[in-house]
């Protein structure tokens, strides 16, 4: 049976980066994000502090080795106060950490999942290419073995934190003729070091949300990577992928419900300030309904992130839950934060009130990790029997107290 109330240990996660955030970042987060700059040392500095980089790894890999729903917490209230914040999360603790701890040599556990669980290094994902975001296998960049290395080449864009992080889960292509039959068992993931000769980084100025994070694209040009950076064996680099975005997605749900509550209680606070035709805006009947749906998207989408944080503690597969609130979850935000402005009226047109903010955010996860048109078909798939998820070779590790 499934108990939704947080334990004391949980409860105290919740309040210690609340009140951080709200202390530490919220006064800075306006600036950062009109100034286009990522606050390195305050946001990773901090969070490393907390332990919120390695919060779901075991503490004899350095983590803080609490449980996989404290891992969605922490997404849930970062997310409150931006999302370039959760991103971090779904980055370094969910892509990278979570399966270096369940695919990596206890080797690659001691050189990578060590330090970056400490917050002594970042983490980043290198999956999606300027042809291939949804279609995996459009991807182009190759990873040819010579001798006891693997001479990488090829380009990944759209890469969080692209220009910080200091090792990155790399998927390329290791056998050519599969490449050419876009046979996903010729992929293969790696760990690639900033440092590696050949590897090369910048950032990417265009978009028009999530602008306190960092979002750029790496070039690796005859980059030498070690065969001991190979993660798990040649062929598996596509379920690693998925595995990967299991993780990613559960903080993703998780972040945007964060979001959800953002936008209703900005919306609650301002409706309750502001007055037309002589009342507060708060006794409209649309706008209460605006409101009441915020709420009722808020309450579903925490049950869906909670059922699929249980899952994994579990050690259950989780992939169609996890989808589900993914999809769920982001959708709602984008509704939400549409609300927000209208609700805020011509102020939410501005970057007065923090709702312009969060309506340019949202957009990006409905996008990233299975866009939702993706997860449309994913859900229609298992109803109708067409998708059933079969066994990998390695599993999350269900969480042990």
């Amino acid at each position: 049976m499934i108990n939704f109330d947080l334990t004391d240990e949980q409860r105290l996660l919740e309040q210690s980066v609340r009140e951080w955030a709200a202390r530490d970042i919220a006064p800075h987060i306006h600036e950062s994000d009109r100034q286009h700059r990522f606050d390195r040392d305050r946001v990773l500095g901090g969070m490393a502090k907390l332990g919120l980089l390695g919060v779901s790894v075991p503490q004899q890999y350095g983590g803080a080795g609490m449980d996989y729903i404290s891992l969605g917490i922490v997404s849930e209230e970062l997310e409150y106060v931006d999302t370039s914040l959760r991103v971090i999360m779904s980055v370094h603790a969910g892509l990278s950490c979570l399966s270096l701890l369940t695919w990596g040599t206890e080797a690659q556990k001691q050189r990578y999942l060590v330090p970056q669980a400490q917050g002594k290094q970042i983490a980043g994902y290198g999956l999606t290419e300027p042809s291939a975001g949804s279609d995996v296998r459009g991807m182009q960049a190759t990873a040819i073995k010579k001798g006891d290395r693997y001479v990488l080449n090829g380009e990944k864009s759209w890469i969080s934190l692209a220009d910080v992080a200091d090792n990155f889960l790399v998927v390329a292509w290791t056998d050519l003729e599969k490449k050419k039959q876009r046979d996903t068992a010729g992929l293969s993931a790696f760990v690639v070091e900033r440092t590696f000769k050949g590897f090369s980084s910048g950032p990417m100025k265009e978009k028009w949300g999530i602008l306190a994070g960092n979002t750029g694209w790496f070039k690796m040009a005859d980059v030498e990577v070690p065969a001991e950076n190979l993660l798990g064996k040649e062929g598996e680099g596509f379920k690693i992928a998925m595995f990967a975005l299991d993780q990613g997605r559960f903080t993703v749900a998780a972040g945007a419900t964060g979001l959800i509550r953002a936008c209703r209680d900005a919306s609650a606070r301002y409706a309750k300030e502001r007055k037309t035709f002589g009342v507060e805006i708060a006794q409209h009947q649309l706008v209460k309904e605006m409101i009441a749906q915020m709420e009722s998207d808020y309450q579903a989408a925490r049950l869906l992130w909670l059922r699929a944080g249980w899952l994994k503690n579990t050690g259950a597969r989780n992939t169609r839950e996890t989808g589900l609130a993914k999809w769920f979850a982001t959708v709602a935000s984008e509704r939400a934060a549409g609300d927000a402005v209208q609700i805020h009226g011509a102020n939410g047109y501005s970057d007065e009130y923090p709702v312009g903010r969060f309506y340019r955010n949202c957009k990006g996860a409905v996008i990233y990790e299975g866009t939702r048109e993706i997860h449309k078909l994913m859900q229609a798939d298992y109803v109708l029997g067409y998708r059933l998820d079969r066994p990998t070779r390695c599993e999350l590790p269900p969480y042990r107290p």
